[in-house]
């Protein structure tokens, strides 16, 4: 098992250059947004004098190449610069955010996943069926709605009218974390699991139709038994590479979600400082969203290689 895996350090190795791409990207992008960071800061009715001054001390007014090689300097050192609206170390507030980001996420993937293999089953053992049109339509229903809308409906309904769960914040204990963060994980869940019932509903009916799984049939393999030794290992093979990278692209949409839910974790501090003109905070909290990418990525293919015995990426990458 472990030869197949060797293909692991050549990933990182290749995220290198991503990574100094998105930081120049990050950066042009934060330095082209509209208004001044000093104004920003100080309000609309400073004076000139005070602004001009407060950007030579923030050091703005260098030019975008000074400024570009002084924020790779930094970041060689590990070191993602000062905010400028909350005047700590980026590093120390994408640290302490990262924990309820990768919390909502972690929660809404097992949720996802919760609704996504049992209604694949119920669709894949019936194509073309009652169950198979219900199936499907909840899934044109889920990738219609826009998360945000879906975020505020559960708040109206669970939240305000029926007091069910917190409509913000985080708690303070485990157990408080997970309540706090059931509707906003919900909400990506929905969002996430109509591609995973697809793939996965496509995938188990191309097994269901099988040779080998016919032979287990024939050797006294069914219910429960059929389905967990034969059909989802098998069908789930292909869409490990789907949760992959709809795992990458939910982590876009939790930064709004985070804000619709009054989350403190890099969504609200992301758009704190968009707000603020942070440049240092913004290109902090995208460096590490792109890095998330690329680590799931990575794990989607370790995933992929120890599902099937019959991939070895190792042979690739050498290839």
């Amino acid at each position: 098992m472990s030869h197949r895996l060797r293909f692991i350090p050549g990933r990182l190795v290749q995220s290198i250059p991503v990574a100094f791409g998105v930081t120049l990207i990050v950066f042009l992008l934060a330095h082209l947004l509209p208004g001044n960071a000093a104004v920003a800061l100080l309000g609309e009715r400073a004076t000139q004098e005070s602004v001009a001054a407060l950007t030579a001390r923030l050091g703005l007014d260098e030019p975008l190449w000074r400024q570009y090689l002084l924020f790779l300097g930094q970041l060689v050192h590990g070191d993602l610069g000062t905010s400028l609206t909350y005047q700590l170390p980026v590093t120390q507030l994408v640290l302490e955010a990262i924990p309820v980001t990768l919390s909502l996420l972690l929660y809404a993937l097992v949720l996802a996943l919760a609704i996504s293999v049992p209604l694949a089953a119920l669709a894949a053992f019936r194509p073309g069926g009652a169950r198979d049109l219900g199936v499907r339509g909840f899934t044109l229903l889920g990738q219609g709605m826009p998360q945000f809308w879906v975020g505020i409906m559960l708040i109206l309904l669970l939240g305000v009218s029926l007091r069910a769960f917190p409509v913000g914040g985080y708690g303070d204990t485990a157990l408080e974390h997970l309540y706090h963060l059931f509707l906003p994980a919900v909400t990506l869940a929905i969002a996430m699991s109509p591609t995973i019932i697809r793939s996965l509903r496509s995938s188990m009916i191309s097994v269901l139709g099988s040779e080998y799984v016919g032979t287990a049939k024939m050797k006294g393999a069914a219910g429960v038994q059929l389905f967990r030794g034969h059909v989802l290992r098998n069908a789930a093979i292909p869409t490990v590479s789907i949760v992959g990278v709809n795992l990458g692209y939910l982590v876009g949409g939790s930064l709004v979600i985070e804000r619709v839910f009054a989350l403190p974790g890099l969504g609200s501090l992301m758009i704190n400082s968009i707000f603020a003109r942070d440049f240092p905070t913004i290109q902090g909290v995208t460096l590490f969203v792109a890095l998330f990418v690329v680590v799931v990525g990575i794990l989607t293919d370790v995933v992929y290689t120890l599902l099937d015995p019959r991939v070895d990426l190792s042979r690739t990458a050498r290839a």
